[in-house]
C-alpha cells in the first residue's frame, strides 16, 4: 500500500454500557414526531439589532440545507446564516436561525415556503447567535414496538440517576470513519473543507473521551473518584483536581455540588494528577497519534463530565408496547447517551 494510502486502523464504537446491554429492543425515530427535540437558549434577544433571530420548526430536514434555503429567500450570502444547533434530519426540531441583515426592514417571513417547516417567530438581536450558544434542549421521544416493557422499565428507574456521557456514535461516521479520516490528516492528508477539518478532529477528541469512560465503567469507577481526579462543579463548570479523599470530598460528590470529570484532548499536561493522570494516561496508551494530532491542532485541555443526568425526567406508557419519555439535556450532550442504555435500537 502506498505512503498517500495509509492502511485504515479499527476505531471500535463498542463502548460499555453502564447498566448492562439491553436485551429489550425497541424502535426508535420509527417517525420525524418520534424524536422531538426543542432548543433552549442561555439569554434574551434584545429585539433589535442587526440580525434577525428565526424560531423554525422542521421537520425532516436538514438544518444546513435549510440554513442555505433561508439566505437565499433573504437574499444574502450563506455564510451569513447561522444556528445554535445542528440537529437530526431524521426529528422534528425546534431552533433558532440567525440572519445578518444591517438595517430596519425585515423580509416577510411568512411567504417563506419549504416543505416541512414552519417560522413561528421573527425577533432581531444584536448579536450573532453562535453554535453552542444554548443552554440545552428539550426532548421528548417516542420508542415502538418496545419487546419487553417489564425490563424496560427496571432500567428506567436507573437511568435516572445517570448514563455515560458519551458523544453519540453519529459523531464518528459509519464503523469509525471520521476517527480514520482524523488520523489521515494528523498524518498530512490535505483537508481544504473547514467543516470536514472541525468534524475529524471533533470525533478524533471525542473518542478518546469516550473510551476513558467506557474503561472506567469495566473498572467500576464511573462514580469512585481516584486521587487527583478532575472534578468539576456542576454549578459554574470550573474544574479541580481532587487533592485528598476526605469525607468532605466524597460529601460534596454525593450531593453533586461536584462531579468527576473525563479529558477532552489538547495540548500541554492533562489536569488531572496523581493517580488519575496516570489511569488517564494508561487509558489512551494505543491512541498516541490521535493524541499527538490534536495536541498539534492547538485544542486546549479542557473536561467533559464523566456521567449525565437527564433533568426533568418523565415517561408514560402509550400502550403495552409503545412509550413516550420526555427530559432536559444541558448542551453538547446527546439523547442516545439515554436511549443505547433502555433498548437495543431497531431504526
Amino acid at each position: 500500500m502506498s505512503e498517500s494510502q495509509p492502511e485504515k486502523k479499527v476505531y471500535p464504537l463498542d463502548f460499555s454500557y453502564l447498566y448492562g446491554k439491553p436485551t429489550c429492543t425497541g424502535r426508535f425515530k420509527q417517525h420525524c414526531e418520534d424524536f422531538r427535540v426543542e432548543e433552549q437558549l442561555d439569554f434574551e434577544l434584545t429585539g433589535e439589532g442587526e440580525h434577525v433571530c428565526l424560531w423554525v420548526k422542521k421537520v425532516g430536514e436538514n438544518t444546513d440545507y435549510l440554513a442555505r434555503q433561508l439566505a437565499k429567500f433573504a437574499g444574502i450570502a450563506a455564510k451569513n446564516v447561522s444556528y445554535a444547533g445542528l440537529k437530526d434530519r431524521q426529528a422534528e426540531t425546534y431552533q433558532w436561525f440567525s440572519l445578518y441583515i444591517p438595517g430596519k426592514i425585515t423580509p416577510d417571513f411568512s411567504s417563506f415556503e419549504s416543505p416541512g417547516v414552519s417560522i413561528l417567530k421573527v425577533i432581531r438581536h444584536n448579536k450573532k447567535l453562535r453554535t453552542g450558544c444554548l443552554s440545552g434542549n428539550n426532548f421528548t421521544i417516542t420508542l415502538r414496538e418496545v419487546s419487553d416493557k417489564a425490563q424496560l422499565q427496571t432500567v428506567l428507574d436507573k437511568v435516572q440517576h445517570g448514563v455515560p456521557n458519551y458523544f453519540g456514535n453519529q459523531r464518528f461516521g459509519f464503523d469509525g470513519h471520521n476517527v480514520n479520516a482524523a488520523l489521515q490528516m494528523f498524518n498530512g492528508r490535505k483537508i481544504k473543507d473547514r467543516f470536514k477539518r472541525g468534524m475529524y478532529i471533533s470525533a478524533a477528541r471525542s473518542y478518546l473521551f469516550n473510551r476513558i469512560i467506557s474503561q472506567r465503567i469495566d473498572d467500576n469507577l464511573q462514580a469512585s473518584p481516584m486521587l487527583g481526579d478532575c472534578v468539576q462543579f456542576v454549578a459554574n463548570r470550573s474544574f479541580f483536581p481532587l487533592p485528598d479523599l476526605s469525607e468532605q470530598t466524597l460529601q460534596r460528590l454525593s450531593t453533586r455540588e461536584v462531579c468527576l470529570t473525563a479529558p477532552l484532548w489538547g495540548k500541554g499536561e492533562l489536569t488531572s494528577s496523581e493517580d488519575a493522570q496516570q489511569y488517564e494516561l494508561d487509558c489512551l496508551q494505543d491512541y498516541n497519534d490521535l493524541q499527538a494530532g490534536l495536541a498539534k491542532e492547538g485544542l486546549k485541555q479542557e473536561r467533559r463530565p464523566l456521567l449525565l443526568i437527564p433533568e426533568q425526567f418523565s415517561y408514560q406508557w402509550v400502550d403495552q408496547a409503545t412509550l413516550t419519555l420526555s427530559f432536559y439535556l444541558p448542551s453538547g450532550c446527546y439523547a442516545t447517551s439515554v436511549i443505547r442504555e433502555l433498548i437495543e435500537i431497531n431504526i
